[in-house]
């Protein structure tokens, strides 16, 4: 008898990413809870409307949505889910907890880690799969004490919510992805499931782990994919068009064929010579000559420039890295003019951080390019949708060993 497709839930889902890989796993979506406009209005149409990946309820709006406001209005329609959901999935907005930014125990943020067990609380899922940044295992100092290590937080009440759990430091950058991105994955298995259920959450992060050379085998690709792996097929030399959603700008082309596999399986099933979202930035002359002097004669590539390129450029800008193309990207964040290009004069297209990401080039974004100011508190533009995203290329990986979870 065939097993039935299991069935989860993608909490704080941004653009997809998450439910990207669980789809190429096999799942099927019941929904995806997302406040930002934009990074639903982009999991809408590349998962809702083109590859019809969720069952939605018809008692749950198809829109962004607070989880606050979910917990609240539809608390005996998730009760009601109990059995019926395999998998809840997800990771509060980082922000607070980032090494990268300013890091605040106090950020309101960082509380809704709590509405995440409230939700689990709630639906009882079979399995659940969490992520955040490197900086959620870290302790806050907070007036010359030890802050609170939320990852310990976390353990602890869904412990009490009867789930073995287990957490660990993962970097997608040894799961085929051309980054080096370290996050905080934990999963938990409910403990009345079955009696080796704290066996196989034990187990889930070697299985994981000697799962993905067969894996990346299976789709002509190895551990070591790097930059030039990934976007080399992506160049402004390649030609330039008229971008077909900004007409304002110009957008690149593609190579006439891939150059890599990591490229081949980006671009297939692709039949337009622009690629979506491939919008190259207007420079001022002035700064494509300091960029190219940058790419030149930094010696620190995949790190911030030294102190001598500073004075010699008068730059206050906090981080400027030139990129290495024969290494991983570092952690791309959702700052895109923090990187310098490998052997252009100009910062990477919103499709190259795709790329990196492990977007397919079929996987479109929506809402605006960039954004400043106050705005950066209220919108989501695509490179901070792709910034904040879980690599589906790792997601799916992770998607096959949690089928195993629940079959055992």
């Amino acid at each position: 008898m065939p097993r039935k497709t299991p069935k989860y839930i993608d909490l704080f889902a941004g653009c997809g990413g998450l439910s990207l890989g669980l789809h190429n796993a096999g799942w099927k979506g019941l929904f995806a809870i997302e406040k930002s406009k934009d990074a639903f209005e982009t999991l809408k149409y590349n998962l809702i409307t083109n590859k019809e990946h969720f069952n939605w309820p018809k008692w749950l709006p198809q829109d962004a949505l607070e989880i606050n406001n979910v917990i609240d209005t539809y608390t005996n329609q998730l009760k009601k889910l109990r059995g019926k959901v395999d998998l809840v999935a997800g990771g509060p907005p980082c922000q607070g907890f980032s090494m990268a930014g300013r890091r605040k125990e106090d950020d309101q943020r960082n509380q809704l880690v709590l509405k995440y067990i409230e939700f689990i609380s709630l639906v009882q899922p079979k399995i659940l799969f969490f992520e955040n940044v490197k900086g959620f295992t870290q302790e806050f100092k907070k007036n010359k004490e030890k802050g609170e290590v939320y990852a310990s937080l976390v353990e602890q009440k869904l412990d009490e919510l009867g789930y073995y759990v287990k957490g660990q430091l993962v970097n997608f950058g040894e799961y085929g992805v051309p980054q080096k991105r370290t996050r905080f994955i934990l999963v938990g298995v409910r403990k009345d499931l079955k009696k080796s259920s704290q066996d196989l959450v034990v187990s889930f992060f070697k299985k994981l782990e000697d799962n993905k050379y067969s894996f990346l085998e299976s789709k002509q690709l190895t551990v070591e994919t790097n930059l030039n792996d990934a976007i080399s097929d992506l160049l402004s030399r390649n030609g330039k068009e008229i971008c077909p959603d900004t007409p304002t700008y110009l957008s690149g082309i593609y190579s006439p064929k891939p150059l890599t596999e990591y490229q081949k399986m980006m671009r297939k099933g692709i039949e337009n010579n622009i690629p979506d979202s491939h919008r190259f930035a207007k420079h001022r002359p002035d700064i494509e000559q300091k960029f190219n002097d940058i790419i030149q004669s930094s010696t620190r590539k995949n790190k911030d420039i030294d102190q001598t390129i500073r004075d010699r450029y008068n730059i206050k800008k906090h981080t400027i890295i030139p990129l290495d193309h024969q290494a991983k990207a570092p952690t791309i964040t959702t700052l895109p003019d923090d990187y310098i290009h490998y052997c252009e004069p100009r910062i990477l297209t919103v499709r190259e951080y795709a790329r990196i990401q492990s977007f397919p080039d079929w996987y479109k974004f929506r809402g605006k390019y960039t954004t400043g100011g106050k705005l950066r508190t209220q919108e989501v533009p695509r490179y901070s949708q792709i910034g904040n995203a879980i690599p589906p290329l790792f997601a799916e990986q992770a998607g096959i060993k949690l089928k195993e979870l629940i079959n055992g």
